[in-house]
């Protein structure tokens, strides 16, 4: 058989019923101030574990209200809680209580 160059990619559709929206709730309890996010980086830009290594906040956000949690508890343990991003974020989110939040109901 003749080799394209090409193959056929695993599914990348995430089937969101699947998914359960309890932690993302709790942590909405937690910080309702995180509803007010409109995505705009700058907690991403001034991140120090972010200039080390690929932690990203918007992705971990992202990640919590998509639900998926395993791919959360590898991606918040990057987080050093320095607070350079609650000092940034234009919509004033705690996003460190975020943090702590998110880690503290992955690990009930």
């Amino acid at each position: 058989m003749n080799k394209w160059g090409f193959g056929i990619n695993e599914k990348r559709s995430i089937d969101l019923d699947k998914n359960s929206p309890d932690i993302a709730d709790r942590v909405l309890r937690d910080e309702p101030s995180l509803r007010l996010c409109i995505g705009c980086g700058g907690c991403t830009a001034t991140c120090s574990a972010g200039n080390l290594t690929r932690f990203n906040f918007r992705r971990v956000h992202h990640l919590l209200r998509r639900g998926e949690y395993a791919a959360l508890s590898g991606e918040i343990d990057k987080c050093m809680l320095c607070g350079k991003c609650t000092l940034v974020c234009p919509r004033g989110i705690n996003t460190r209580n975020v943090v702590l939040s998110i880690r503290k109901h992955l690990s009930v």
